[in-house]
């Protein structure tokens, strides 16, 4: 574990491990730095950056490492770094795109202690937890990382603009700056969650409050299987249109759309607003998602109802397999 004063969290946010009924120093020296290089040619450097650092957590002796996917995803090199400074590379096993979740094995032995993963059910809302990250560089040569004290204070439903949904998803308070792939610790020192994201909430007195958003780990118990056998899902991939979309006062409006992807071979453009998928209106991002799932695996073609200066319009889209427009992780 790093020194207190490396850590970048106020003195007040920081967990007392005198307040915890597992070993809380322990548990956060399964917390690591991931730092991931991408080729400049890649579908997601565009959008994400060909140097990317996080977090991630030991779940297994043996060097497997629970992060978030984007952290990861089309890597030519992974570096982890653990608590104690030991450096080790590592290759990314899996990206799985319906939960977010990213597995990294170490290469060589870590000397780090592996937490266990948490129960199925997700924490209710009021569970009081720790969120850690792992020491990282800063561009304005700070560190950040280190240990919030917080609490859940949400269970429901997010839809990312990117594709994405969950059903249920864990929001954390008071939020940590160094959020992604940080590992959130239940009340009984095992992961409940892996953080992918701060977002901006108004409070019951209209303050704009800061969030982080994790990903449950119980949607990683019935797919881990796979992942480690197959680096995916063992299951026919979801319908992708590669759009990039967001919630508006005028309704679902296209913020921009996947180079050759999709949306962008069918016409589909920045500042269309989404009607709804195969007849079904879509009142928001989730609906939208949902009716798209619902239209078959990838492959199927989908028709788009959509506005475009006043005009309504309906155009078919040959989804695809969002994996199939990724590089494949370099093996070391």
């Amino acid at each position: 574990m790093a020194d207190d004063e490396d850590w970048t969290i106020p003195e007040e946010l920081r967990p007392d491990p005198a307040d915890y009924a597992f070993d809380l120093r322990a548990a956060l020296g399964a917390v690591v730095s991931l730092k991931s290089r991408v080729p400049a040619d890649a579908f997601s450097a565009r959008t994400l950056g060909t140097e990317r650092e996080g977090s991630g957590v030991v779940i297994r002796p043996d060097g497997l490492v629970l992060t978030i996917g984007y952290l990861i995803g089309e890597s030519e090199s992974i570096w982890i770094t653990t608590a104690s400074g030991r450096v080790v590379p590592g290759h990314a096993l899996a990206h799985d795109f319906e939960t977010g979740f990213g597995l990294v094995q170490a290469l060589g032995r870590l000397d780090a202690p592996a937490l266990e993963l948490g129960a199925a059910e997700a924490p209710e809302a009021g569970t009081q937890a720790v969120l850690a990250a792992a020491l990282q560089s800063r561009a304005d040569g700070e560190s950040g990382g280190g240990a919030v004290a917080c609490s859940v204070v949400a269970r429901e439903p997010f839809a990312g603009y990117w594709e994405y949904m969950l059903e249920e998803a864990l929001f954390t308070s008071p939020a940590h700056p160094s959020w992604g792939g940080a590992a959130l610790i239940g009340p009984d020192g095992k992961v409940a969650g892996i953080g992918s994201l701060v977002l901006q909430h108004r409070d019951g007195r209209g303050q704009q409050v800061d969030l982080n958003m994790c990903v449950p780990v119980g949607l990683l118990h019935p797919i881990l299987a796979d992942l480690l056998a197959f680096g995916r899902v063992n299951k026919p991939a979801r319908p992708w249109l590669g759009l990039y979309a967001a919630d508006q006062e005028e309704g679902i409006v296209v913020a921009s759309v996947a180079a050759k992807g999709p949306a962008e071979r069918a016409g589909l453009k920045a500042g269309d607003r989404i009607i709804g998928i195969a007849g079904a209106e879509a009142a928001d991002l989730g609906a939208l998602w949902r009716a798209l799932w619902s239209c078959g695996p990838a492959g199927v073609k989908v028709e788009v109802q959509a506005e475009r200066d006043g005009r309504r319009f309906s155009v078919p889209v040959a989804s695809a397999d969002r994996a199939s427009f990724l590089k494949a992780p370099r093996l070391h």
